[in-house]
């Protein structure tokens, strides 16, 4: 078998933003097979522009549109791909000026487009030489860096902190990891990175340690066996939460990639926990986690809105997480292509989805049992205002209390946690208790 030609770095990256812009696909579905045509040295810049490139996409864009004089589409998207790739370097990194220009340029040969050499050429010698004036034109109205249809809607229902969320979204998100109390302490572990000149800070929920730069998993000490995980410091309430208990029957619906899962089994080693998920490709990575961290759960692929397909008649559950799927709203600094995936339509048909997701679980809980309904959301129609209409129509679901202490507000149907530097993503949590 022939070994596949690698592309040069340049190529692979304007091929993903293409796939991403104009295919709607997703950066956490294209970049495991584009890492594979990179050198390994090259992984971590390929990511750092492929998100980059989406987190500032309007600024580039219409920096485009200053130096191309006709918009470049059909099979000519790709050479404008690789501008968004040219200047994201030139304004972003440290690559010296003649690389990042020299190895756009040769990449039009690799994406079959090496007749557009000479303009690709001189739209990024050109920006180099104007780049004040051309920036000072760009850059006159302040950019949201987002589609209007969701800075209208954060407009609307965050009058007060809509122009904070659209700043933190626009950074590069923290790095958390969740501390293994059954195997060490917050603090311990905070010793042994200190001992490797890796700076970090305690948070509350008390497994949350924030770390000054983000590094990776291999620099971490024993996180092969178990010791840290890494999870966003809001995803971690959602066990805290639950409050899980040793023996009880336990649902983690919509589980992927089983961050939650593995949370829950820390603090209740001996519940009975099913993990769900729709999607049988990504409940390997629930798989891979609960091998790391040595756990047992039970895995199932079915559709958390139909629990009689893949469950028994009669069982119920004690607990259940639902992790619902949602807009992703909150956690766009993570995944800054969700900017440019999701579209306003989207929100109505995930709405239906939850409330049926919502609905059938709720006829699995046992009485005095809880059910976490969870979103990395930070839209009311799916969070507050789906709580509320499912409590308008279970007169036996309880809203308990959930105050955290963190950036975000009480919405009397829940917590919404807002983005936040040195805090975590866009988190909802509601807690139904099930009385008789």
């Amino acid at each position: 078998m022939n070994q596949q030609k690698k592309k040069t770095l340049r190529a692979v990256m304007a091929e993903v933003i293409l796939q991403v812009l104009d295919q709607g696909k997703s950066l956490s579905t294209l970049l495991p097979n584009a890492q594979q045509q990179v050198k390994a040295q090259d992984v971590a810049l390929l990511q750092e522009v492929c998100f980059g490139v989406c987190r500032v996409l309007p600024r580039l864009e219409r920096i485009i549109e200053k130096l191309v004089t006709k918009p470049l589409k059909g099979k000519t998207r790709i050479v404008h791909c690789l501008l968004l790739v040219g200047l994201y370097q030139l304004l972003y990194t440290r690559i010296p000026a003649h690389a990042a220009v020299a190895e756009v340029v040769n990449a039009t040969s690799d994406v079959k487009a090496a007749s557009f050499r000479g303009l690709v050429n001189g739209v990024m010698r050109r920006f180099l030489r104007e780049q004040e004036a051309v920036l000072a034109v760009v850059d006159k109205h302040w950019q949201t860096l987002h589609p209007e249809w969701l800075v209208n809607l954060l407009k609307k229902h965050y009058p007060e902190q809509w122009r904070k969320i659209v700043d933190e979204n626009n950074l590069k998100p923290p790095m958390w990891l969740r501390v293994n109390q059954q195997h060490t302490t917050p603090t311990a572990y905070q010793a042994l990175l200190a001992a490797q000149q890796i700076e970090s800070e305690c948070y509350l929920p008390n497994t949350a340690l924030y770390l000054q730069k983000p590094i990776s998993v291999e620099q971490l000490p024993h996180f092969a066996e178990g010791w840290v995980s890494v999870q966003d410091r809001h995803a971690q309430w959602a066990g805290e939460l639950l409050e899980p208990q040793n023996g009880q029957l336990i649902l983690d619906a919509c589980a992927a990639p089983g961050g939650k899962t593995t949370h829950i089994l820390e603090i209740a080693p001996q519940a009975k926990v099913i993990a769900l998920d729709v999607e049988q490709s990504r409940l390997k990575r629930v798989e891979e986690n609960l091998q790391r961290l040595k756990q047992q759960a039970e895995i199932i692929c079915g559709d958390a809105s139909q629990p009689d397909q893949w469950l028994a008649s009669g069982v119920m559950f004690d607990r259940i997480l639902l992790d619902a799927p949602c807009s992703a709203t909150g956690v766009i600094r993570r995944h800054s292509d969700i900017k440019w995936l999701r579209k306003e339509t989207d929100i109505d048909q995930l709405v239906v989805l939850q409330q049926a997701i919502l609905t059938a679980l709720w006829q699995r809980l046992k009485n005095n049992g809880i059910l976490l309904y969870a979103t990395c959301s930070i839209l009311p129609e799916e969070n507050s205002l789906q709580i509320e209409r499912f409590l308008a129509t279970h007169p036996e679901a309880k809203l308990m209390p959930v105050q955290l202490d963190t950036t975000g507000i009480d919405t009397g149907f829940g917590y919404q946690c807002f983005p936040a530097q040195q805090s975590g993503d866009g988190f909802f949590y509601a807690k139904l208790l099930k009385q008789h």
